[in-house]
């Protein structure tokens, strides 16, 4: 779940397609209509390894990583590996023989380490859909089976060879960038411990009969190397993979979100993900508390009590960096707090994306650790 639609409009508008509307439904145009695209919805069967690759028939998708990591000494560190795709034209507008030129899908990478006050941030741009043939030799895509995502040397790669195996329960992931003076790179072996889940969301958070599909990982242990300014750091850690596709992701009067994914004490997870509405429709509220065997419970308004306590001066912007998270029906109370603030994502559409501490608000006790993402402030 990230900011990216007007940065692809740009791409658009390069190709020859119509401009961005000057003022876009919802954040960088995610709320606006999607007419001609295949539609999602919540009841929307699943078939595997098929659905792990790209649905090219519907407008947007993306495979979205976050990792809370720590290093030899201790130190944390945080790591972001995403690659989004966009359809440039509903499937009853394409050619029907392509050229060689053509480029149905436009995708955008974003990569990111933090560590301390360091926050590097690197973006890429490919067309894709060329390689009519042979996709894997396009700049950039998704193959399912076996199942690569990757723009350029940016790579997500199974290491399942299995096909009865979940094709994402063993992945390397890679990413180097950075001008000469700054470099910074990783390469991540993640385990699934767990299995996929599926969250499912309210009504509220999109126009009828177009929810996106949406699935996560949120098991992975990780082990590998994280390299800034061509310093190595062996860490370890914990990762979470979203998986999202559909037309709208959210509805025209929704401004932005607020997104959490958390890694809790005793192997449970969370999710919860705040849609801030304008002032006649509201907001809307909706997650899941995924129990450490992988069974989700999904969690609407009446569960959950978010409620922002302090904000900081990011980037020009006041930002809520310190937040409590409260879940009745589990008898949790947190405080859920950026580790650092300075984590904006200077991309073409920027965003604010960074690792928080989890506490218990009653005893100050840490709960866990995760990832914040917040967008349209």
């Amino acid at each position: 779940m990230s900011a990216w639609l007007g940065a692809l409009a740009l791409l658009l508008a390069g190709c020859g397609s119509e401009p961005p509307p000057e003022t876009p439904a919802g954040f960088a145009g995610l709320g606006s209509a999607a007419g001609g695209f295949v539609q999602a919805s919540p009841g929307t069967p699943l078939s595997f390894p098929e659905d792990h690759g790209p649905h090219p028939d519907t407008r947007l998708e993306w495979w979205y990583l976050t990792a809370n990591l720590a290093d030899a000494s201790g130190e944390s560190l945080g790591v972001q590996w995403t690659l989004f795709r966009r359809a440039q034209q509903p499937p009853a507008e394409r050619r029907e023989a392509p050229g060689p030129w053509a480029a149905e899908q436009l995708w955008m990478a974003h990569v990111a380490v933090s560590r301390g006050k360091m926050h590097r941030v690197a973006e890429r741009f490919a067309r894709g859909g060329s390689s009519v043939a042979d996709p894997a030799r396009d700049q950039a895509g998704v193959t399912a089976w076996p199942f690569r995502a990757w723009l350029d040397d940016w790579q997500m790669i199974s290491q399942v060879h299995d096909p009865t195996q979940d094709a994402l329960d063993r992945l390397v992931v890679t990413a180097e960038a950075g001008q000469e003076d700054a470099p910074f790179g990783y390469r991540l072996t993640l385990e699934a411990e767990g299995p996929l889940v599926r969250h499912r969301q309210p009504g509220a958070r999109h126009t009828a009969g177009d929810t996106p599909v949406y699935l996560s990982q949120p098991f992975y242990r990780v082990s590998g190397e994280v390299s800034l300014d061509g310093e190595p750091h062996q860490v370890t850690g914990r990762a979470w993979l979203d998986r999202e596709w559909g037309n709208q992701l959210m509805a025209p009067w929704h401004q932005g979100w607020d997104w959490f994914s958390l890694h809790l004490a005793g192997g449970a997870k969370l999710m919860v993900y705040h849609l801030r509405g304008d002032a006649a429709a509201g907001d809307a509220l909706f997650g899941s508390w995924i129990a450490p065997d992988g069974t989700v419970t999904a969690l609407g308004a009446d569960d959950l009590r978010l409620t922002p306590l302090a904000t900081q001066a990011v980037a020009g912007r006041e930002l809520p960096t310190r937040w409590r998270l409260q879940v009745p029906g589990q008898a949790l109370d947190l405080i859920v707090e950026a580790s650092h603030a300075e984590r904006w994502m200077p991309t073409s559409v920027p965003y604010w994306e960074g690792a928080v501490r989890v506490r218990d608000r009653e005893n100050d006790r840490p709960r866990g650790v995760g990832y914040l993402e917040m967008t349209g402030y």
